[in-house]
């Protein structure tokens, strides 16, 4: 077991400091007043031990680096300018997410959504994307995603819109298991379609629950539920954006002494071989990363093979990054949050850099309340108005996807017409990393490919991100 895979275990076994821990009278620095004292208001304000560090997570301090490509560009398309970016500090899954991730969560669908068996056949991944019509791939298609030979192997067949999905499912099973880790609730695997956990329900008020041994106690007396300012639950786990994960790979720590920023590496482990060149002996020469090191050479030959995989393999294999992260570099490419553009100096932002951003609210009804849940037990959320927006310095519209390219047509839908048409629009999501099937040029961390939104690859998977709240570090 690495070393941040046991720090993960040990800090999600130290209980937090619960707010009620924390009632000493203290006193406003501006006003005088008291905090935590019914007598004065009953103002609430809570020592915070910092972040914990959620399940499968690996915390990435942020910085400065050079983003863009680090390789030539044989492709010359001319779409990842270099440019100089700085990412805050993030959490990043240790591996990519596995089949049995992914089955865990197919699980708890089917469980809890009895009266809508849509939502579990929308999750499904698509195995029929091992099909190949020159080659024999019916066993992948059959065993691939259930057989327990494969259940460690990364998940491959889903799209961005399903891992998004995913995403947003694994932050409400983290903060149900931190609050009954907490003695807040208790578990309650009778759970059933909208009367389930969900983190924005709950703190909007339209969650219960059962209650635990160890409620948090009101200042006014008895007890109320969790608030965002007790800083207990963890904030959401989502796909990483382009520049966290591309910063991720690169992994510049070993920069760090002499702020050399514009450090490239070919590859996530770096040096200029995809081969092990490591002191220990018996590692030396040894593959570092499941690709296709050439036409026809999936894994090398029989009783020498090179990189051990003829299609993906565990998501644990191979040697970590200097950050901790695995298979950064090869097994399979990985969606990311972005939305996909050539990119020009004029649509680079130098601070977490990001296309996609689309402004929403919760809706609220008639009387200004948040609206009642939805039938799956989630908040809905609308777009923002252009009239709450007109007085705006940093934001006029809800959908910023196209911003700058907006008026390549007339009718308002962004897109690059080459010839006649293209694929680039707004359903053109970023995906990085080589896989099992691309060659070497292909993990370098600057290369960026895109897909449809609604498409999927027997190559293409994905790993989940997390904001860093408060301290870098």
């Amino acid at each position: 077991m690495s070393l941040n895979r046991n720090i993960t275990i040990a800090l999600l076994a130290a209980a937090f400091i619960l707010p009620t821990s924390c009632s000493k009278k203290e006193r406003s620095s501006t006003t005088g007043w008291k905090y935590n004292d019914a007598k004065w208001g009953a103002f609430e304000t809570h020592d915070y031990a910092g972040q914990e560090t959620g399940p499968g997570l690996v915390i990435v301090e942020g910085g400065a680096f050079t983003m863009g490509s680090s390789e030539q560009d044989v492709t010359f398309e001319h779409n990842n300018i270099e440019r100089k970016v700085t990412v805050p500090s993030f959490y990043m899954d240790e591996t990519e997410v596995s089949n049995l991730h992914y089955l865990e969560y197919l699980h708890w669908l089917n469980r809890v959504y009895v009266d809508y068996p849509q939502v579990y056949k929308q999750a499904l991944p698509d195995s029929l994307c091992w099909r190949d019509k020159l080659a024999f791939n019916e066993p992948y298609v059959e065993y691939y995603f259930r057989h327990p030979a494969y259940k460690n192997y990364p998940v491959v067949g889903v799209n961005w819109l399903q891992a998004t999905a995913y995403a947003s499912w694994r932050t409400d099973r983290v903060n149900e298991y931190i609050l009954i880790r907490e003695g807040i609730l208790i578990p309650d695997a009778g759970q059933v379609n909208e009367e389930n956990f969900n983190t924005t329900t709950y703190l909007a008020g339209q969650f219960d629950g059962k209650v635990g041994k160890r409620p948090i106690k009101a200042i006014k007396g008895g007890t109320r539920k969790v608030r965002m300012e007790d800083g207990i639950m963890l904030p959401d786990y989502r796909l990483p954006t382009e520049a966290e994960w591309e910063f991720a790979s690169i992994s510049n720590l070993g920069q760090s002494l002499y702020e050399n920023i514009n450090a490239k590496k070919i590859y996530s482990w770096g040096g200029l071989t995809t081969r092990n060149q490591g002191r220990k002996e018996k590692n030396r020469g040894l593959m570092m990363a499941n690709f296709k090191r050439d036409k026809g050479d999936q894994a090398g030959i029989a009783g020498k093979l090179n990189d051990g995989a003829f299609i993906t393999t565990d998501v644990h294999s191979y040697w970590p990054n200097d950050v901790g992260l695995y298979n950064m570099g090869g097994n399979v490419s990985e969606w990311v949050m972005d939305v996909y553009r050539p990119l020009s100096f004029q649509d680079v932002t130098d601070f977490n850099s990001f296309r996609g951003s689309v402004y929403k609210k919760k809706k609220l009804d008639a009387d200004g309340i948040i609206d009642v849940k939805d039938s799956l037990g989630r908040l809905t959320y609308v777009a923002v108005t252009d009239e709450e927006n007109k007085m705006r310095r940093n934001y006029r519209k809800s959908d910023n996807m196209g911003f700058l390219d907006e008026d390549v047509y007339s009718d308002g839908e962004q897109g690059y017409e080459y010839s006649v048409t293209s694929l680039v629009n707004n359903k053109a999501r970023v995906y990085k990393g080589g896989s099992w099937n691309d060659r070497a040029y292909c993990m370098s961390p600057g290369t960026r490919r895109f897909l449809d939104e609604e498409q999927d690859l027997s190559t293409l998977g994905f790993r989940c991100a997390m904001h860093r709240v408060g301290s870098s570090k």
